[in-house]
């Protein structure tokens, strides 16, 4: 299919992306350091291009030379996107749900009572995907011990994280809190005191997969059932993206998506920004789930528990 693009005025996509940058970059002071750069770098000539892909790649590279934040880029888009804020995200979400049973492309019973579910390759919108996820997480439910398959999981929504935990926990536990910029304000997330279907419930045997491309709310899911001590991580440390963010379109193929908040764990007092979620199993992604597949058979045969590089709290104590 060919597309149709839109002339690229330079200058105005870079200073639009400057300002936002400014006004809404959850750190104020590199904020300010950024739009400078951004501003600079447009004077010098540096953007003189005349493709949005390359003036994407060029200004993503130029926001993260400071520190490294990978939700703060000028994403390009090969189709036009929608002006509101936010849409842009949205549609291209849209595609992905719909190709993908509602982000649960995968279950299946492995042999010995452990069932596998994959969620990928995004944790949507969760007025979209309570449904399908609340389906497989009913199915999943009854077995002995259970493997999320995170390997392609690339973010998505923190509510449907909190969605997916209510059935990996027994009671309503605080899982997360967030700082927005925008009034200085804390916000708590806590798991649902109920949920639809069954609960797999927050004393089986519970295996995370990951990989280098885990990202975003994907790396929460992982983070936060690993610092609970709810879950044992295996695989690849995760990409090191905590900072939520809003998407403005300021070209019909260009959306700034810059970070408007930042993720403070209950347990640990941190996040996984620029470090990753370290899995307790590190191992190649491609061998990650014969790995867990391995340990939970050995640990429903009476075998010795996995090590824990995360918290030790007990699974489902609600956290202040």
């Amino acid at each position: 299919m060919t597309t149709i693009t839109q002339h690229l005025s330079v200058a105005p996509v870079v200073e639009a992306t400057a300002q936002l940058v400014d006004d809404h970059y959850v750190f104020p002071d590199l904020a300010g350091r950024l739009a400078a750069l951004l501003r600079l770098r447009l004077a010098d000539g540096a953007y003189d291009v005349e493709d949005p892909a390359d003036l994407a790649r060029l200004v993503t590279t130029d926001l993260q030379s400071l520190n490294g934040d990978l939700h703060l880029r000028l994403k390009h888009h090969d189709r036009p996107v929608p002006a509101e804020q936010g849409a842009a995200a949205l549609a291209a979400m849209r595609e992905k749900f719909d190709a993908s049973l509602g982000g649960a492309p995968r279950v299946e019973l492995l042999a010995g009572g452990v069932a596998l579910l994959e969620l990928a390759p995004a944790l949507f919108p969760l007025p979209w995907c309570a449904e399908p996820l609340g389906a497989a997480l009913t199915l999943a439910a009854p077995a002995d011990a259970l493997i999320l398959d995170l390997r392609a999981n690339t973010g998505g929504d923190p509510d449907t994280v909190a969605f997916v935990c209510g059935h990996l926990l027994d009671r309503r536990t605080h899982l997360n809190s967030m700082y927005w910029r925008d009034g200085e304000r804390l916000e708590q997330s806590w798991s649902p005191a109920h949920v639809p279907g069954a609960r797999f419930g927050g004393d089986k045997p519970l295996y995370i997969l990951t990989s280098g491309r885990t990202f975003s709310a994907g790396e929460e899911l992982a983070y936060d059932l690993q610092q609970l001590g709810r879950a044992v991580v295996v695989g690849e440390t995760t990409s090191g993206g905590a900072h939520p963010r809003e998407g403005w379109t300021v070209h019909t193929h260009l959306e700034a998506t810059i970070p408007v908040g930042r993720a403070v764990n209950p347990v640990s007092g941190t996040n996984w920004e620029g470090t990753g979620v370290r899995p307790d199993v590190p191992c190649a992604a491609s061998e990650a789930l014969d790995r867990a597949h391995a340990l939970a058979l050995a640990r429903l045969d009476g075998g010795t528990a996995e090590p824990h590089t995360g918290a030790a709290n007990p699974a489902g104590v609600p956290l202040s």
